[in-house]
């Protein structure tokens, strides 16, 4: 595939067809992502591939907890958990959490709903022994750590759309942090850094929407002309 064309149309999938992945075929997609830049080339990433049906249905359980908890505060105007925010209002919307989840339990289900349907199901991890987190220590929220474990996760989702599948790289079963990696028995040193998500799409992303470089790009100062075109 031509290289800017897959970055332009590898949107995220969560609509899949019930066919499986083959093991032979995830692992190309584990041997072709692992090429992924990380600090001091240290590869902190673990995955576990999540197959038993029963630990499908936990990891499911502890998805929607968070997941009810997201529409609340979008149904409230919030981003959810943005690290600036009205805390206040945050609060007010999860207590709204347990109405998203009865008006849920009255239709279909979506993604969230059928997670343990998903054909690949694989369980991102961070060995926290492995990240130079230069913003340690920070009164902020901190995020640096991050940039030598995700585009492991960007490079998977990039592989699979190369064999033909789709999927999405989701954070929600941060949430249920403790409970995930007690269901998967992860040591103490490594964190969730998310769930992907993979499988052949019901239908595959050609054209997505995203702001124009003038809208996030400017020059010699945050308050600079934006960058454009010669």
């Amino acid at each position: 595939m031509d290289l800017i064309e897959t970055l332009r149309t590898t949107g995220a999938v969560r609509d899949f067809e019930a066919e499986p992945v083959p093991d032979d075929v995830l692992y190309r997609i584990l041997d072709a992502a692992r090429f992924a830049p990380s600090g001091g080339n240290r590869q902190g990433w673990r995955i576990v591939v999540v197959n038993d049906p029963g630990k499908r249905r936990r990891l499911r359980d502890l998805y929607l907890v968070g997941w009810y908890e997201y529409l609340a505060q979008t149904a409230a105007g919030l981003v959810p958990w943005a690290p600036v925010t009205d805390e206040g209002a945050e609060r007010r919307a999860i207590g709204q959490a347990p109405e998203v989840e009865a008006r849920a339990a009255a239709g279909p289900g979506g993604f969230a709903e059928h997670l343990d349907e998903v054909p690949l199901l694989l369980v991102l991890l961070a060995d926290l022994r492995a990240l130079a987190a230069v913003d340690k220590g920070f009164s902020r929220y901190t995020m640096a750590g991050g940039a030598s474990i995700y585009p492991f996760g960007w490079n998977v989702l990039l592989a699979a759309r190369a064999e033909g599948l789709g999927g999405v790289l989701t954070t929600m079963p941060i949430r249920r942090e403790a409970e995930v990696k007690a269901l998967l028995d992860v040591p103490d040193e490594l964190v969730v850094a998310g769930v992907i998500a993979l499988g052949r799409p019901v239908r595959q992303a050609k054209r997505l929407r995203r702001a124009p470089v003038e809208e996030f790009t400017t020059v010699d100062g945050f308050n600079g002309p934006p960058l454009r075109p010669a």
